[in-house]
């Protein structure tokens, strides 16, 4: 795992001052490190998935690279105004305000057994809102992967009651 965390960059202040920012730019740009992460992925989805959403932007990326590894359909969950179709929307807090998140409505059906993904956990305020959102269509969260959980921020306490796998911890 070290190896695969000496991929991470870390640009301080990055989007704004105090900020440490995790860029996975060099795991994705080497094809062994990024399949191995792919691989690991896949090794972590329970029996009986049969769904695969990805949190906008940066786990479409893994997303769309497990679901084709695992011949499942990929469905994203887009920040409000991005997807063309109806849409189930969820408005939830941010230290600093709120944000809406929006899924196609005909994606997830009662009694979909989901695997939630993202790059990154740091308070897990879109985790949370991603997973209540699948739930207000009839989806059930049965894992919640990550490649990245910052520690320091506990946003696994948020997603207490939900099966929650990091890769790395920083």
């Amino acid at each position: 795992m070290n190896e695969l965390k000496s991929l991470i960059r870390t640009i301080p202040d990055f989007p704004r001052k105090g900020i440490l920012f995790r860029d996975i730019t060099p795991l994705i740009e080497n094809p062994e490190a990024f399949k191995y992460v792919i691989e690991i992925f896949a090794k972590n989805i329970p029996l009986g998935i049969n769904k695969l959403v990805a949190i906008e932007s940066r786990g479409f990326i893994f997303g769309g690279a497990l679901a084709l590894k695992n011949h499942m359909g990929f469905i994203p969950v887009r920040k409000s105004g991005k997807l063309p179709g109806e849409t189930t929307k969820i408005t939830y807090d941010l230290e600093y305000g709120t944000d809406t998140l929006e899924i196609h409505k005909d994606v997830i059906r009662k009694g979909d057994r989901v695997v939630l993904i993202d790059d990154l956990l740091a308070t897990g305020g879109t985790a949370l809102a991603s997973c209540r959102l699948i739930e207000k269509c009839g989806g059930r969260v049965k894992k919640i992967l990550f490649l990245i959980e910052l520690d320091e921020l506990k946003g696994c306490e948020k997603l207490k009651g939900y099966d929650v796998f990091s890769l790395l911890h920083f």
